[in-house]
């Protein structure tokens, strides 16, 4: 009986342990966040357009998912562009001295390559290793010292030399004759054309094909002295009298309609699309009219609310004719690359309205109009389509 009694007790522990068991590792399974799908590359594709200036800007180093990379890289294909500008951060790759992490742009190039896609890569915001060490006044992710130009001409050198022949347009930093881009300091364009220097000779010591871009300037009217920043008309003269046209292959320009159509004719006073023509003046009186210019960010905005857009149907009808002055001015002008493709999340105020694609992949009017564009649509012609595997 008690031999009875203790087997049975044994088995019923036995029985009870199972059922633990079985409830911890279910409890376990609950707390796995499944992996996100992987994204398979399609067959090697082909951007089909009849516009090779075009370009767009993307935000694919802010995604987590890599379908989301893939999915915007097939509509910029789709859209006829075969260019991209993306932002590569400094920060992101190379958290720690010299210790670096390439997956992020690794995957990238492979769905760009896959997608028959060329990127210009931007490449700048300072990881908290080589910013200043803080003192009475905070630090921000644009400040690097003098004393790190030389760390990160390393990483542009490691960066033109990994992906050479995948990657060999660089732009160095963006907008410096802001105040916010050049860490909240005054703006400094000899300082700016020294670190330009150092990132030069390091991109072209590591990949002699490449071509370095100058960072793009940041159209405003502030005067000199402003803490804000400075006039790009002036800080690019500037530039140019530091030694600009010997350690640049290339410029990389922003320039933004704001409320005017792109006809509107350029003036020192005054922000819009033929601003560039003035910044054009500036290269030619310094000798230096055979470097190609690229711009690198434009476009118009159509948010209901913000003081500085246009209606939908405004900003369509003054993107394509941007688009057709751009063809127009080809012997000098290599790209126009529109501002924005479209951002993993939406913003939530006017940002939003410089997309071409909402962050749930819903091509907005202005994206079927380039579209149309590209693939050789004009009043009172016919469309052009592209093979139905390309589309």
């Amino acid at each position: 009986m008690i031999e009875s009694l203790t087997r049975a007790a044994w088995f019923v522990a036995g029985q009870w342990r199972w059922f633990v068991r079985v409830g911890v590792a279910v409890a376990l399974l609950r707390l796995i966040v499944p992996a996100p799908p992987r994204a398979l590359l399609e067959p090697p594709q082909t951007v089909e357009t009849r516009d090779a200036q075009l370009c767009v800007h993307t935000r694919l180093m802010d995604e987590v998912d890599e379908w989301k990379i893939q999915r915007t890289l097939q509509l910029v294909r789709q859209i006829g562009a075969p260019t991209i500008v993306e932002f590569f951060p400094w920060a992101y790759i190379e958290p720690g001295k010299d210790s670096y992490n390439w997956t992020a742009v690794d995957r990238i190039v492979r769905h760009a390559q896959n997608q028959g896609i060329r990127i210009i890569a931007r490449i700048g915001l300072v990881p908290a290793w080589a910013r200043p060490a803080e003192d009475d006044r905070p630090t921000t992710l644009n400040e690097l010292p003098e004393t790190a130009y030389a760390d990160f001409a390393t990483f542009v050198a490691a960066f033109a030399g990994r992906y050479a022949g995948s990657i060999d347009h660089l732009i160095i930093w963006n907008e410096p004759n802001l105040a916010f881009e050049w860490g909240y300091r005054p703006v400094d364009p000899e300082g700016y054309v020294r670190l330009l220097r150092v990132a030069y000779e390091a991109a072209h010591s590591a990949n002699p094909q490449v071509i370095v871009l100058s960072a793009p300037l940041a159209p405003t009217l502030e005067p000199p002295g402003s803490p804000n920043g400075l006039n790009e008309l002036l800080y690019f003269e500037a530039m140019y009298e530091a030694g600009l046209a010997d350690v640049s292959d290339a410029i990389a320009i922003h320039t933004y309609g704001f409320t005017t159509p792109p006809d509107a004719a350029p003036a020192h006073d005054a922000l819009n699309f033929r601003r560039v023509e003035l910044l054009r003046d500036v290269m030619r009186r310094f000798g230096d009219t055979d470097k190609p210019v690229y711009i690198t960010e434009t476009g118009w905005n159509d948010h209901p609310r913000w003081a500085s857009a246009v209606t939908p149907s405004q900003r369509i009808a003054y993107t394509l004719e941007a688009l057709s002055y751009a063809e127009s001015q080809s012997d000098w002008l290599q790209t126009i690359c529109l501002w924005v493709m479209r951002f993993p999340a939406s913003t939530r105020s006017y940002p939003d309205g410089f997309t071409l694609v909402t962050p749930d992949f819903q091509p907005r009017p202005i994206y079927d109009a380039v579209q149309a564009f590209a693939r050789g649509w004009s009043p009172g012609g016919a469309l052009w389509l592209p093979p139905p595997a390309a589309r």
